[in-house]
């Protein structure tokens, strides 16, 4: 008969760590008598990041007194007491391979539900004082579970612990853990981890994922849990950097240029997925050259161009204006990206602002070049007329489809009428005027434009009926951090490390355009882009869960703690990484 041994409760506080303020509920004590088990948490208790811990389906975290035994052992250590580990209930019994997802307790008054194995996170280790905790905790299968609480009621040291029903399918703790964070998966536990109803959300999902089988998806799931990379599907094209001829420069508008690229052998170009970008490393001045990204505008398999926008202050892009010329020699990374059109039956809305036409632009190629039946909404916005980057071309496109929506915003008020028979509307998209057009609730909207406008415009239409899961945005510069629990601070424009340059290899952030020598002082390329103010992503510091996982364009790294399981091929997970060389990264 499995025990309760300890109930342990502390409401979350500020913890000073590695310069920052991280707000946590990871220290937790043991406390006597009864406590009432409630919906969301023990009496007295709390989380510190509701993203990764807590609510209805990690109400209650679980731990084994077995683990506190392996662990001294293990790490050598005699201070470990009940509670260290972040766990409410500390249980004599139920183990990680014997208890299942979907296994329900009565524990005194109350009754609670196995839903998913613990989210390994860097607060565990920083609780305990050892940095490599979350990756020990799965590799040694011993992470403890969640519970959520079927019937509230009054719990105490001492309770007994009866089974009173056991989970379809008989998927254990360690095995549900196993097929998310390790190597060489079980295709039967995988299919039978969808069949448990009582999995956490962010689990489900992060099977299916994993049972379509994409090829240009890593694991995710919800936040603190697994992460995929931030753009790193490529077309079946080169390693690095090779050098491609431009072939010749479209002017678009008074202020875009397009750009079209051939190999220099006439071989043919490897087909980019509607939506993805190329990136450019161009040797504008005497520093370092300089590395940008921008997407591809073209039809899918017709060779590549990109449309570039020549920014009043801009050093690449008005190198790229003033100094490149048909014929000229550039090197340029394969196609890559994440936000493609996806292979769907479901509507598409394509919203876009100025520049960001680009990436849709390539997605309503493809959806013409079919003549796709499905309904599809164009909606874009633009200064004026003369600033409206292929209007024609994309008006063109539209009438070649069957059931096309074209609808257009200038928001100059001097901006004159659009070409042909089309109307503009004057101003900006709003809540209103969006729901005005009618929208399916049921479609596939993909936004690019200002990051501001595309948060509006997310918005919207998530205020409109659309699920945030089927809105997706595209966005080159750095994206939002993933810093479960750190306290937020002032944003800080991304710079070179402060101090003298070192000597190492240089290593190049694109989305943040700061490239720097490595310095050894940096205990991984995590460090270094922290130390530069990029904003960055990451939950477990160890390579366990693959939120840091990042597009390597060139180069190779070497890993400093071996990661559980190997990121995708030409991906580096920059929290346990150094740079084996010269290195750009997309961050």
């Amino acid at each position: 008969m499995a025990t309760l041994l300890s109930v342990n409760v502390g409401p979350p506080k500020d913890v000073s760590w590695q310069g920052r303020t991280v707000h946590t509920g990871a220290w937790k004590s043991p406390v006597d008598g009864p406590r009432l088990v409630r919906r969301l948490n023990v009496e007295g208790d709390g989380q510190g990041d509701l993203a990764g811990h807590g609510g209805e389906i990690r109400a209650v975290l679980v731990y084994q007194a077995q683990s506190y035994l392996y662990w001294r052992e293990h790490l050598g250590r005699d201070d470990l007491s009940f509670g260290m580990f972040g766990e409410n209930f500390t249980v004599d019994g139920l183990p990680d391979d014997e208890v299942c997802i979907g296994d329900r307790y009565r524990i005194g008054e109350a009754e609670f539900e196995v839903t998913q194995p613990r989210v390994t996170c860097y607060r565990v280790g920083m609780r305990l004082g050892e940095p490599a905790m979350a990756s020990l905790l799965v590799a040694h299968h011993r992470t403890g579970f969640y519970l959520r609480v079927i019937t509230e009621g009054r719990v105490r040291a001492g309770d007994e612990i009866t089974l009173t029903r056991r989970g379809p399918e008989a998927l254990s703790v360690a095995d549900t853990d196993a097929l998310l964070y390790l190597p060489d998966r079980d295709p039967a536990k995988l299919r039978k981890a969808l069949a448990v109803p009582a999995l956490s959300p962010g689990w489900q999902q992060s099977f299916r994922e994993l049972a379509a089988e994409r090829p240009d998806r890593r694991d995710v799931g919800s936040p603190g849990e697994r992460a995929g990379p931030t753009g790193s599907a490529t077309a079946a094209g080169w390693p690095g950097f090779k050098r491609m001829r431009l072939s010749r420069i479209v002017r678009e508008t008074p202020t875009v240029s397009s750009l079209y690229f051939d190999s220099t052998d006439g071989t043919p170009l490897p087909v980019a997925r509607a939506g993805q970008y190329l990136t450019l490393r161009l040797a504008v001045g005497d520093s370092a050259p300089a590395v940008r990204s921008y997407s591809l505008s073209s039809a899918p398999g017709s060779g590549y161009r990109i449309s570039v926008k020549h920014e009043a202050h801009g050093r690449v892009s008005g190198f790229i204006h003033g100094r490149l010329h048909p014929g000229d020699l550039v090197e340029v990374a394969s196609p890559r990206g994440t936000f493609v059109l996806e292979e769907s039956t479901r509507p598409v809305v394509l919203v876009s602002a100025g520049i960001g036409a680009t990436p849709v632009l390539a997605m309503l190629h493809q959806l013409a070049a079919a003549r796709d039946p499905r309904p599809v909404w164009w909606i874009h916005v633009a200064r004026d007329r003369a600033r409206h980057i292929f209007a024609d071309e994309a008006h063109a496109l539209l009438d070649r489809l069957p059931d096309a929506h074209e609808h257009i915003y200038y928001t100059a008020a001097d901006a004159g009428p659009a070409s042909g028979e089309r109307r503009p509307t004057r101003g900006r998209p709003t809540a209103a005027s969006l729901a005005a057009l009618g929208l399916p609730t049921d479609a596939d909207a993909y936004l690019c434009g200002p990051t501001a406008f595309m948060d509006d415009i997310a918005g919207h239409l998530r205020e409109h009926g659309l699920p945030a899961e089927r809105i997706h945005t595209e966005q080159f510069s750095s994206l939002s951090a993933v810093n479960p629990g750190v306290t937020a601070t002032a944003a800080v424009r991304p710079h070179p490390p402060p101090g003298p340059p070192d000597t190492g290899p240089l290593v190049t952030f694109v989305r943040s355009g700061v490239t720097t020598p490595w310095s050894t002082a940096r205990g991984s390329l995590l460090e270094l882009a922290e130390a530069c103010d990029i904003p960055t992503r990451w939950s477990c510091r160890t390579g366990v869960c693959h939120t840091c996982v990042t597009a390597l364009l060139s180069g190779d790294v070497t890993y400093t703690t071996p990661p559980l399981e190997l990121p995708e091929p030409g991906t580096a997970l920059v929290c346990c990484s150094e740079p084996a060389g010269e290195v750009i990264l997309d961050l």
